[in-house]
């Protein structure tokens, strides 16, 4: 009498384990307040540049003299599985688009994330965010973009 003997399945070992590593809790992401320049001075034609910095650091230079109290860092708020580490992807700059066809750009976005950002006890991780906006010539008008964020658990 012979009888079948099956070795386990490691292709479903590995299914049964990848599901008990999948988390319980979805990651969300809410922005809390719209990164916002609101308004820059600037004195005549040329180029300059706005800085606002994650830390509420502002700088103006070249043509911009100014930038507006008004003006905000972004903040965002994501939430997940508590104490999990996560990736957060920030673009190094977006394009905004004005209401009468021009544009202008906002470089080197940066946040105070940490090196390795971790959901805290309640699954919650805030952080905020600025960046640089470079104008030349007559830049004048309302200027709009989106700013993707992607976040995954690690």
């Amino acid at each position: 009498m012979t009888q079948d003997v099956q070795a386990p399945c490691r292709l479903c070992d590995l299914a049964a384990n990848a599901m008990d590593d999948k988390p319980a809790a979805p990651i969300s992401l809410d922005v809390e307040a719209s990164l916002d320049f609101d308004r820059l001075i600037l004195a005549g034609a040329g180029s300059g540049s706005a800085e606002l910095g994650p830390d509420g650091s502002r700088i103006a230079s070249g043509t911009v003299t100014a930038i507006s109290a008004r003006a905000m860092l972004g903040e965002v708020v994501i939430r997940g599985e508590p104490g999990r580490t996560v990736r957060v992807d920030l673009p190094r700059n977006i394009e905004l688009w004005g209401f009468n066809g021009g544009t202008i750009q906002i470089d080197s976005i940066r946040s105070d994330l940490p090196a390795m950002p971790r959901l805290d006890s309640n699954g919650k991780l805030s952080f905020r965010l600025g960046g640089i906006v470079r104008v030349s010539g007559d830049a004048d008008g309302q200027f709009r973009g989106d700013l993707r964020i992607d976040v995954e658990y690690l």
